[in-house]
Parts: structure tokens; C-alpha cells; sequence
């Protein structure tokens, strides 16, 4: 027991018996000390205390479209840790290729009486898929918020990360290197956040390099968000004569690394790569990447806030929460071959 504390106390960075006391139940310990050995407990593995465990307020659903992507993982614990302080128990579920849709994870939920349903990346998101099932939800009271995606025919709140901007970051920061020919390596057209970036990458093209819509939509390769798409969509751009690419998500951009090695190309030397998201450990990458960090931090908090109070009774309006992108400048780019030879 002495060195349970022991590693608990040390973990958490408080006293073995401020340890003890919060085991035991005792008063006298401040709401985030506590917190910490709660923290710490969870963290090695130990068992919580019968008397410690606390009654769940009610469950809250979370719907990904899958979990290869590093920040849906991310955002997922995120949602998860703030549902957990607020007193409820968050319920993961994960759509897979071939396996359970939306609207059958949306139903399992309902069945196992959610008190409401984040979704992140959802079908709300796809500007080609019908809207009603948001409805017929609505109308069984069951709260619910939609991350990354706006529909202004879902009567719901919306959480987004503002991607017109983040692609304007993007090119304004390969511009300044020297690059003219950049281009934009994107998921399907028909979802939103693909729309706003192709929106934002248009007019950082039409500001820092004078191209018209016409000539910078030449640049974009639509593909899927993984290192494979991203490697398909970059080899086409390479093709095209881009010095620098902009990638929809850090997979893809990890990918057009990949594209341009094999095309006999140094990174960043002759070609720049920024990605998107900052997914954890893409700063150890062989370069570390550039890219544009999501606000996860902010974004889950929100959502789990919002739905909170939607389930307290006060509806939130039908509005989008807009949280503004980070370029986080690291190795994958440089100036472009031909700013170096001036």
C-alpha cells in the first residue's frame, strides 16, 4: 500500500497523504488536488476505490467516422475528459468501412437512452446527404452538436474549425517563401470543410500570386484523407510543377513527403509540404511538418458545453461556433528553388 501511494503521489505531484486522504474520502482537499489523484490513479492503472466512484449523470454519445486519423482520436478524448468532470459517461462510437452506418450508431445510442449525441465529421458535413435524419432527431428531444461541417437546413449548433483561413495561412506562408505554384491536395468536394478550404486556398492564390479562380482550381487534386491519397493527389501536383502543397490533413501530407521522395525530390529543399490538423506526434516526423493546428483543445470543450446545456434545458441557437486555425511553422518547408537562386 506505502508504494501505491507512493507512485500515486508522485504522479499526481501532491503529498502520499494527501493521497490517502482523497482515497479514503476525506474532507478537507481542494477540487483540482483531488482531481490530480483521480488523474493519477487512472493513469497507473489502479483500480478507484468502491466509495470513489462516482454515478453517472446520464450517457453522451460521440459518433466519429473513424479513428486512422489522428485527431479524431484527439478530439475524442477531449470530448471524453470534459463529459467525465462534468459527471458523464461518454459513449464511443465509431463508424468503420463495411461496418455500423451513422444512422444505425445514431439508433444504438437513442435505444440505450442517451441524454445526447456529439458528431464529429458526420454526415451533417456532406453537402449531398439528406438532412432529415437530423429532424427526426430533433423531434425525439434528443440534444445533439455537429463538429466541422454547417448546414443551414440542420436546426442544431455547430462547432467549426474556420478552414477558408487555414488555407489562406497556408499559402500567405509558402508565398513569403518564394512560392508561386502551390497546390492544394483536398478530400471529395462534396463535403463543407473541403468547400471552405478550396474557398480560402482560391483567394490566398488570387491575393499572393495573382491567379484567377479558373487557374488556381488547376492546382487542386481531390483525393482521400489518408498518406496513400495524400501520396496519389501530390504525384499529380508534382506533375503539374508545384513547388509547395498544401494537404488537408497531416496523413495526406505525410503522403506527398512520400510523392515527392520518390519523385526524386528533397523536402523542403525543392518542395514544401504543409498539413492540417497537428496531429500528436507529427512534430517527430522525418521533417518535422508545417501545418495548420486545429484548436482540438477549445473545440471539444465547446461541443461538450454546448450539448450540456441543451440537456440542462437551454437551447443553444442555430448558430456555428467558428475557432480560428494555427500555422505551426516547422521543418517540411522552405524557400522555393527558385527564391534560393536569386
Amino acid at each position: 500500500m506505502t508504494a501505491r501511494l507512493a507512485d500515486i503521489a508522485a504522479q499526481a505531484g501532491v503529498s502520499e497523504a494527501t493521497v490517502s486522504r482523497v482515497l479514503n474520502g476525506k474532507p478537507g482537499v481542494a477540487t483540482g488536488t483531488r482531481e490530480s489523484v483521480m488523474v493519477a490513479l487512472d493513469v497507473l492503472g489502479y483500480e478507484r476505490p468502491v466509495r470513489l466512484r462516482t454515478r453517472s449523470a446520464g450517457l453522451v454519445g460521440l459518433i466519429t467516422p473513424e479513428l486512422d486519423n489522428p485527431i479524431f482520436p484527439a478530439l475524442a478524448q477531449v470530448i471524453g475528459q470534459a463529459l467525465t468532470r462534468q459527471g458523464y459517461t461518454p459513449v464511443l462510437a465509431t463508424q468503420t468501412p463495411g461496418g455500423s452506418t451513422e444512422d444505425e450508431l445514431t439508433e444504438m445510442l437513442v435505444e440505450r437512452n442517451v441524454s445526447g449525441i456529439i458528431y464529429v465529421s458526420g454526415l451533417h458535413a456532406d453537402t449531398t446527404a439528406d438532412t432529415g435524419r437530423y429532424d427526426r432527431l430533433r423531434a425525439q428531444d434528443i440534444p445533439f452538436v455537429l463538429v466541422n461541417g454547417f448546414s443551414p437546413q440542420i436546426q442544431a449548433p455547430f462547432v467549426s474549425t474556420d478552414d477558408r483561413s487555414a488555407t489562406q495561412l497556408a499559402v500567405r506562408h509558402l508565398a513569403s517563401l518564394g512560392h508561386t505554384r502551390i497546390g492544394l491536395a483536398v478530400g471529395p468536394r462534396r463535403f463543407v470543410p473541403v468547400q471552405r478550404k478550396i474557398e480560402g486556398f482560391r483567394s490566398g492564390m488570387a491575393e499572393r500570386a495573382g491567379l484567377t479562380g479558373e487557374q488556381a482550381e488547376e492546382l487542386i487534386q481531390h483525393s482521400l484523407y489518408t498518406m496513400e491519397g495524400g501520396q496519389a493527389a501530390a504525384a499529380a501536383l508534382l506533375a503539374q510543377g508545384c513547388t509547395a502543397i498544401v494537404c488537408a490533413s497531416d496523413m495526406m501530407a505525410l503522403g506527398a513527403i512520400r510523392a515527392a521522395r520518390q519523385a526524386g525530390h528533397r523536402v523542403p529543399q525543392d518542395i514544401s509540404v504543409v498539413g492540417y490538423d497537428d496531429s500528436p506526434l507529427i512534430a517527430f516526423t522525418d521533417p518535422p511538418l508545417t501545418t495548420i493546428r486545429q484548436p482540438v483543445q477549445a473545440m471539444g470543450q465547446a461541443a461538450v458545453r454546448t450539448v450540456l446545456e441543451e440537456i440542462g434545458g437551454t437551447p443553444a441557437p442555430h448558430t456555428e461556433f467558428m475557432f480560428m486555425p494555427e500555422l505551426v511553422v516547422r521543418g517540411s518547408t522552405a524557400a522555393a528553388p527558385s527564391a534560393r537562386a536569386r
